[in-house]
């Protein structure tokens, strides 16, 4: 039997093209559980970082006057500090997947996740609420920090009972210029 050139060429492309057609079938199965789970990570450290921060300004609360720095890295996602509502929130609105229930609001440790399931994707809102007065720069304003490539540096200070009808602590929250 004479194995001809051609039917050399036909076999050889035959088998890469099935060869390929099995690499972008795993690739289409395995790339979003490696998005998902890559997204998972993000939110667990970013978790991490607001548990830090939350440290940082349950030590000023010892006393007035205190002061303490953090540096926050932020690849995704936006940052807020929310003096109208006492609050310090994170959010991210491009995950593959939900990061916990959707809808239901879950507590890890200090932080409140709630979980939004979108057309495409999901979005999660990590929240860290508090009784005391937190301010941006010794005023009530809501301020938005969106991702960049260096980290933001944060500088937060007790500046004790302001009001003595609140009876609250004022914790002013400011980014440090590098």
């Amino acid at each position: 039997m004479e194995i001809k050139k051609g039917q050399v060429w036909i076999e050889t492309v035959l088998y890469t093209l099935i060869g390929l057609a099995l690499i972008a079938l795993v690739l289409a199965f395995v790339m979003p559980k490696l998005n998902a789970q890559k997204d998972k990570m993000t939110v667990d450290q970013t978790i991490s970082s607001l548990n830090d921060f939350d440290e940082r300004i349950n030590a000023v609360l010892t006393s007035a006057g205190n002061v303490r720095t953090i540096s926050l890295s932020m690849k995704r996602g936006t940052f807020s500090i929310n003096s109208t509502v006492d609050s310090i929130q994170f959010y991210f609105d491009d995950l593959t997947a939900p990061y916990s229930e959707p809808g239901v609001p879950v507590q890890i440790g200090r932080v409140s996740v709630l979980s939004e399931k979108k057309q495409r994707g999901a979005s999660v809102l990590l929240t860290l609420s508090y009784a005391e007065n937190i301010t941006y720069k010794e005023e009530d304003v809501d301020k938005l920090f969106t991702a960049a490539a260096t980290p933001y540096k944060f500088s937060i200070e007790n500046l004790g009972v302001l009001n003595s009808a609140s009876g609250r602590n004022v914790i002013s929250i400011s980014e440090q210029s590098s």
